[in-house]
């Protein structure tokens, strides 16, 4: 992608692997690597990679993405599933689903509506953006009709590998064995 943008405003960004937030100041110049996700991942003129929020992309001239109208109907596994595959990691531009991240998911009825568990890891243990990956997936998946609770947690056992991708992810990311 690798177009070029200037932030117009002072603007919160989340370091890249960091995970912290940082003020990047109006002016600022970088590249656009992806946007994915409804979030843009930006490489400043520092050389330091940020992820802009979908919210605040109109901040280097993009659009904020139009939130997809939910559909009416019931809240099913494979829905969830289909969210889920819209969560990027905002280094790699592969969904979380295909990197092989989500290990597990589960669907309860509670007494408000569905109850949602989900066990996913990242691809290093040391990764700042976990907090920031895993407030994606419970923002989305909690704004599917019917969901009262989505819990997320963090699990590094067993730890993730490149053979955990989708085939589809290994072969365009050119890891063949």
């Amino acid at each position: 992608m690798s177009s070029e943008v200037r932030f117009a405003t002072d603007t919160h960004v989340v370091l890249i692997p960091d995970g912290v937030t940082i003020r990047v100041p109006a002016g600022t110049t970088g590249w656009i690597t992806q946007v994915l996700g409804g979030n843009t991942t930006v490489q400043l003129d520092t050389g330091r990679l940020v992820r802009v929020a979908a919210a605040d992309v109109a901040a280097i001239g993009g659009e904020a993405p139009v939130q997809a109208k939910v559909e009416d109907g019931p809240t099913t596994p494979e829905r969830i599933w289909d969210v889920l595959r819209t969560c990027y990691d905002p280094e790699i531009p592969h969904n979380i689903v295909d990197l092989g991240l989500v290990y597990e998911m589960g669907v309860g009825e509670g007494d408000a509506g569905l109850d949602v568990s989900i066990a996913m890891t990242l691809t290093a243990p040391g990764c700042g953006m976990g907090p920031v990956l895993v407030a994606d997936v419970e923002a989305k998946v909690g704004a599917l009709p019917g969901v009262a609770s989505v819990k997320v947690d963090l699990v590094f056992d067993p730890p993730w590998g490149p053979e955990r991708m989708s085939e589809a992810s290994r072969l365009e990311m050119g890891m063949f064995w």
